[in-house]
């Protein structure tokens, strides 16, 4: 029975020390690059005229979505690093100039923020406690996870649309 207890008490630890050994602010940056090269290839490869695509009327256009996702980026970014978004909530999404122009630039702008604020943080400062919006309490690790799984959706979901556009996707970038 001891060494039972030992076996658990052990795999406890071992387990603490692998929950610690996370991923680094270069991994994250490593991360928001590619990601934000694979987002471009999805502006890229939508013709301008398909920026006002919706599959259903009461959809989000296909900039609209990746408008969507510059907020999040801006919004959840902000709060993770303690920096200043340059815009408010939601503002990108309702503005008027939804070219293919426009909505890169800002889009691939929000990337730079997010990237150019976890350069500055230390490893350390990814496991700070942070109220998330006023509501949610976790790491600053952990809402940049929670942003990062929110861009991907929202840009897979932009797939379909380029799909309806008669367009190929860009090849999944996973490294």
């Amino acid at each position: 029975m001891k060494l039972k207890s030992l076996a658990v008490a052990l795999c406890l630890i071992i387990g603490s020390q692998l929950a610690r050994a996370q991923v680094k602010v270069a991994d994250l940056v490593k991360d928001w690059e590619r990601s934000k090269a694979y987002t471009k290839e999805y502006l890229d490869a939508m013709p301008e005229s398909g920026y006002a695509l919706k599959p259903t009327p009461e959809m989000r256009s296909f900039a609209e979505q990746l408008l969507h996702l510059a907020d999040a980026n801006y919004g959840f970014a902000s709060a993770a690093t303690g920096t200043k978004s340059p815009f408010g909530q939601g503002e990108l999404e309702k503005t008027g100039d939804k070219s293919k122009s426009n909505v890169s630039k800002l889009v691939l702008t929000s990337y730079d923020f997010v990237i150019d604020n976890i350069k500055k943080m230390s490893d350390a400062q990814l496991d700070e406690a942070i109220k998330l919006f006023g509501n949610f309490e976790m790491s600053k690790r952990m809402a940049l996870a929670k942003v990062f799984e929110h861009q991907a959706h929202h840009r897979g979901q932009t797939t379909v649309y380029l799909r309806l556009a008669g367009i190929k996707p860009p090849q999944e970038k996973l490294f």
